[in-house]
Formats: structure tokens, sequence, C-alpha cells
């Protein structure tokens, strides 16, 4: 009895040893990265007026932004890419002259889904009475496809990593056991393969140069190995 007892412990013990063992696994890094040229833009713009009579400022002011979106709807943009940013009205102290003045500021936010309207859209801004371009920000209506794309890369370079490490030690990858997406908080904008140009269109020349937007994912993933 006593060796039949024995034997169930150390039999225990063994099975007790085997599931507490680490699992031997293999942590990587993917990267994904998809590239796209932009189809679409947002561009900033802002209205200021100054002067010694709040409200006068504030009426001049509303008169050009009426302009501007007067403009904006003749170009058959939707409302969902017009946005209000903020409008200000501000008092300010003259040391030199020792008076007071008033500033009005209005700054919205247009997005246009085709770039070949560019041009036509910054003229009439500017001929609607801005004066303030606060900037110009390229994008892709395919974004959320593409990012879904870099996921799907990233963790096939997770993969591949994992295979040569456990390759180099005579040992295969098996089944991931977690996945995380590696997040800097909040979500930054696409990275810019080439820089935006701007320059002056008097002479009827390119003024901007798209580039090509980088959609990036990295993930992190743990891999048991056999």
């Amino acid at each position: 009895m006593k060796r039949v007892t024995t034997l169930l412990i150390v039999l225990i013990s063994t099975v007790m040893i085997a599931q507490t063992s680490p699992q031997p696994t293999v942590d990587v890094t993917g990267v994904g990265i998809v590239n796209i040229v932009p189809d679409q833009v947002t561009v900033s713009v802002r209205v200021e007026n100054t002067g010694k009579d709040a409200r006068l400022v504030k009426q001049l002011n509303d008169a050009t932004i009426s302009e501007v979106f007067s403009f904006v709807k003749s170009m058959k943009i939707d409302d969902k890419d017009i946005q209000t940013e903020y409008i200000r009205l501000s008092k300010n102290y003259e040391y030199n002259t020792k008076t007071y003045n008033y500033a009005a500021n209005q700054s919205m936010k247009i997005k246009l889904r085709d770039l070949s309207q560019y041009e036509k859209l910054m003229n009439g801004l500017l001929q609607s009475g801005i004066n303030r371009i606060d900037g110009v920000s390229f994008s892709s209506s395919d974004v959320k496809q593409l990012e879904s794309v870099a996921r799907k890369n990233a963790m096939l370079n997770a993969k591949m990593k994992a295979t040569e490490y456990a390759g180099a030690l005579n040992q295969t990858v098996d089944k991931a056991v977690s996945i995380s997406e590696f997040s800097q908080g909040n979500p930054s904008p696409p990275m810019y393969r080439k820089a935006m140009a701007m320059s002056d269109n008097a002479s009827g020349g390119q003024t901007i140069a798209p580039g090509e937007l980088e959609i990036r994912v990295t993930v992190n993933v743990r891999f048991v190995l056999n």
C-alpha cells in the first residue's frame, strides 16, 4: 500500500512540475507598411478683422465668412466637409497709443475630395476674403482598408521574424498566445514620404505636391516555441 501511495505522490508531483514549467515562447515586433497617393485634402483657413468698434469688426468678419460659405457651397462641397473650428472676439490694449482695439477671428476647415479642384478652391477662398491659411493636410479615402492591410502585413512580418529566430535554434514556431498593437495614445496623422510643396501660382505653375502617404502599424506578438 505504501508503494502505491508513494507512486501516486511521484506521479502527481511530476504532473504538477510539468504544469508549472514555463512554456517556451519567443516575443517579436512586427511592422506593416502600406503606401498610397492621397486623393483628398483638408484646408484650414481663417478670417481676421481688427478695429476700434467691436460690433463693426464682428460684422466685417461675418460678411466675409458668409461669402466664403457661399463660394464653398457653389463648388458642391457637402456640408459634412465644412466645419467651423472656432469664433473669437478679443479686446486688446495697444501700449503705444494707450487705446484698445478689437480683433475678430473665425477659423474653418474644408475637406476637398477631388484634388483636381484644389486651385479653384484656393483661388475662390482668397477672392472671398480669407486672409489666413493655417494649414493644408492630405489624406486618403481608403485609409481604413489600408490600415487593415498594414495590420496583416505586420503579423506576417512578426511571424517571419519569429520563424527566423526559432530556426537558428533548430526549433519551430507554433500558435500565437498574445497579440498587442503598439499605440502612442492619440492617433497621429499618416506620415509623408515626400514633403508638401507650395509656391506662388501667379505664373500658373504647380502649387502643391501631395507626395505619398505611409500607413504604418506595429504589433507585439508572442509565439509558442516547439
